[in-house]
């Protein structure tokens, strides 16, 4: 990644280089931390940040399964969001707040320990996410199974859970695919290593439910609202091998890659290998949201 200029730290703006934590820091050792993903876009009327109340939300709801007391407000984090990207005179970017159990007492319970918090960014141009975006991905199913809710919060945007993913996106390109499809315990499918995921059929569009092991994807939530704002419903039921294997279209959606088009799945070609006609339509339409031009959803991007 390309270096900033400066990464806001327990409340101050400080040169990048001298963003550093100590070796004994909790969450280096017990990955006892939580973030954010978050886009900022340069549009025609400037730089604006897609659904920044609904990303600060969730930053703050991750803390509470952690048990984490945030030092800030909501307000406070907003703002420093915010200062960063304008300290970094950044007109688009990737944005990641974390918050995490610091230095203090080593062993398993963190609860005494400071909860430090940084906000980062670097620069992220629209549709540089890789692996396919309009190609189309080869994606692999993983032997690895995604973490059940009982062992852990799924609904936590928690670094624990990402070493989980990691697992499966290294087998995946390995292997020499583009993406993992992962299933639960139950052997449906979940989400992607860092996406949700959505099944066209028949003209139904269905992705899986929340409670089937998945986060609640803000870009998930941005793809159903945008879909069903073109009169296409999407339902939320649990999907299985085969139904993705049937498949017209497959898509996946995340913060780093917004709408992607999933083409192959393990060696079976989806529909006729090409991205399809809904998934095309919603990448328009999602393009056309984060660029300002569809008023409707204008209050989804904070301008700076």
């Amino acid at each position: 990644m390309k270096e900033t200029g400066k990464i806001w730290m327990n409340g101050k703006l400080v040169p990048f280089k001298n963003a550093k934590v100590h070796v004994l820091t909790h969450a280096l050792h017990y990955s006892t931390s939580i973030f954010e993903g978050i886009r900022c876009y340069d549009t025609p009327d400037g730089s604006a940040i897609f659904r920044l109340p609904e990303h600060v939300d969730r930053f703050f709801n991750s803390a509470k399964m952690y048990s984490m007391k945030m030092p800030y407000s909501k307000k406070k984090i907003t703002d420093a969001i915010v200062n960063t990207v304008k300290a970094n005179k950044l007109k688009q970017c990737y944005i990641r707040p974390l918050a995490y159990y610091g230095y203090g007492t080593m062993g398993l319970t963190p609860t005494n320990n400071k909860v430090d918090v940084s906000i980062s960014c670097w620069e992220w141009k629209m549709g540089e996410s890789k692996a396919g975006k309009f190609s189309g991905a080869k994606c692999k199913i993983s032997k690895w199974i995604r973490i059940d809710s009982k062992s852990q919060p799924m609904q936590a945007k928690s670094a624990a859970n990402y070493s989980n993913a990691a697992l499966a996106r290294m087998e995946a390109l390995n292997a020499g695919y583009d993406e993992a499809i992962m299933l639960n315990n139950k052997g449906h499918v979940a989400e992607g290593s860092a996406e949700n995921i959505f099944v066209v059929k028949n003209g139904k569009i269905t992705t899986p439910p929340l409670d089937a092991d998945i986060l609640d994807g803000i870009t998930r939530d941005s793809a159903i609202k945008l879909l069903k704002s073109n009169k296409i419903k999407v339902i939320e039921k649990n999907i299985k091998i085969s139904d993705l294997l049937k498949a017209d279209e497959i898509f996946m959606t995340g913060t780093a890659a917004e709408v992607k088009s999933v083409t192959r799945v393990d060696k079976t070609k989806i529909g006729n290998g090409k991205i399809g006609e809904v998934t095309k339509e919603l990448q328009d339409s999602f393009m056309d949201t984060v660029m300002g031009k569809n008023k409707k959803f204008l209050s989804w991007l904070r301008f700076i």
